[in-house]
């Protein structure tokens, strides 16, 4: 089966295709370091890292881009607001993002381009929509996108030209010839810190924030890329703002596939730092472990609504241990997976129609299921490389289980001692107060021919 891919721009299922054989071009939209990762943007990383996992798994070479926004409004107010540098303050904010993604098991894209890296590329394509006809320099000193001399602009969010709305994140400016033409380059303002002014063709000045998302995709993967990605905020503007400024620039199609995955929500309403109503990353991971939290987000999928609340992810949590449960009971082999073989084959039909990951996962459980009847190391190998092109799986079975005892381990090895040694006297009496009372301590004894083994409580 050919992997398909639902694209926002075709509102349907498309077969990928990539541009040079065997390799695929993906760009996606990241954050804007201004403070910390919230569980909407680990849902945008964990997603498109499973994407770009089981392009791998189907042996494809990815290049895969991931910006970073570090020049913006809210960050200039934050430096300002802390007194810091601008890049001291986007410096903290991307170690801090790396930390998160890190423990979430994301793997590092192959390019994290910064914005204020590639000032020089803005300036260069927008001197070319100047020259196109398609920006205009304003009196106020911005250089602004013409919208209505892109005749082709809304298509992809699907919205008439007539009924849009400026989209840029300030207000509309006085300069602008139609209220919809949208900022590229702006100029400097009074009070400004300097480490946001680079010199232009039109004055002193900084990129707007759909520019730099143009210019870097562009340089670093070419023309036409085969996959856009990003977070269903995107389409307007950022994304008809990115495919106005591209094609307008190079007369070619900005991206074959766009993908969109849906929002996190809590109580039934976006998760979002403006609502007020978001968990940081770090708060999760406070509470639930890396691996649980991205087991909630994978087992549903991306396109689909994922309402956070504790419960669910105590539910992820003890479904995810029935998974290693199995693991820890049979030895895995580690194997190259015979994609045609039985579970194997179910799993990949499951991820190549549009990375349908909650019919993947129900295939681990299947296997699982299939693993505690027979014992075999071969299947229990199967699971565990199906679990690593989710990103799962990959803990030692028994730390995975054991993490969260409230009690150390060498303690707890001594109490599994004495217990043993009570039942080999034949005081059971004593063996099941010692049993007891580590449960009462939130840890379970498992007794098997092998011998005594524990694990914490969920």
């Amino acid at each position: 089966m050919t992997l398909r891919i639902y694209s926002t721009l075709s509102r349907g299922l498309v077969p990928l295709v990539p541009l040079e054989l065997g390799h695929v071009r993906m760009y996606v939209c990241g954050m804007t370091v201004y403070d910390l990762c919230h569980l909407g943007h680990a849902r945008s990383m964990v997603a498109f890292d499973v994407v770009q996992r089981w392009l791998k798994s189907s042996g494809l070479r990815v290049s895969y881009v991931r910006n970073i926004t570090d020049i913006d409004d809210k960050i200039i107010r934050r430096a300002v607001e802390n007194g810091e540098t601008i890049r001291a303050l986007t410096d903290r904010m991307i170690e801090a993002l790396h930390q998160d993604a890190d423990a979430l098991g994301v793997e590092r894209p192959g390019f994290e381009p910064r914005a204020t890296d590639y000032v020089p590329q803005m300036l260069s394509l927008i001197g070319r929509l100047v020259d196109h006809g398609l920006a205009y320099p304003a009196a106020d000193g911005d250089v602004n996108y013409a919208v209505r001399k892109f005749p082709s602009y809304g298509r992809l969010s699907g919205k008439s030209i007539d009924d849009l709305r400026a989209g840029e994140r300030v207000a509309v400016s006085e300069g602008k010839d139609d209220p919809l033409d949208f900022v590229l380059w702006k100029a400097s303002k009074v009070g400004e810190p300097q480490d946001v002014r680079w010199d232009s063709a039109w004055g002193p000045g900084r990129p707007g924030w759909h520019i730099e998302c143009s210019a870097m995709c562009r340089e670093l993967l070419g023309d036409t890329v085969d996959i856009h990605g990003g977070g269903a905020d995107l389409p307007f503007p950022h994304h008809e703002n990115e495919i106005a400024q591209s094609e307008g620039a190079t007369g070619k199609p900005l991206a074959n596939i766009w993908m969109h995955n849906a929002f996190v929500t809590r109580d039934d309403e976006k998760m979002s730092k403006s609502l007020g109503n978001f968990f940081t990353i770090r708060d999760i991971l406070a509470r639930f472990d890396a691996e649980t939290t991205r087991f909630f987000i994978v087992r549903a999928h991306y396109r689909s609504a994922l309402n956070y609340s504790d419960a669910h992810l105590e539910d992820a949590r003890n479904a995810l241990r029935r998974l290693y449960t199995a693991l820890v009971l049979v030895p895995a082999i580690d194997q190259v997976i015979d994609w045609s073989a039985p579970f194997a084959s179910d799993f990949k039909s499951a991820m190549d129609n549009d990375f349908g990951t909650p019919e993947a996962v129900a295939v681990l459980f299947d296997l699982a299921t299939e693993v505690n009847k027979t014992r075999s190391p071969e299947l229990a190998g199967l699971l565990r490389g199906l679990g690593g092109c989710l990103g799962l799986l990959q803990a030692e079975p028994g730390r995975f289980l054991q993490a969260g005892a409230g009690l150390e381990p060498s303690a707890i090895d001594a109490l599994i001692a004495q217990r043993a040694q009570a039942k080999a006297e034949r005081n059971f009496a004593e063996a099941d107060r010692l049993r007891q009372d580590l449960l009462s301590q939130g840890i379970v004894l498992k007794d098997a021919p092998g011998g005594t083994t524990w694990e914490a409580m969920p």
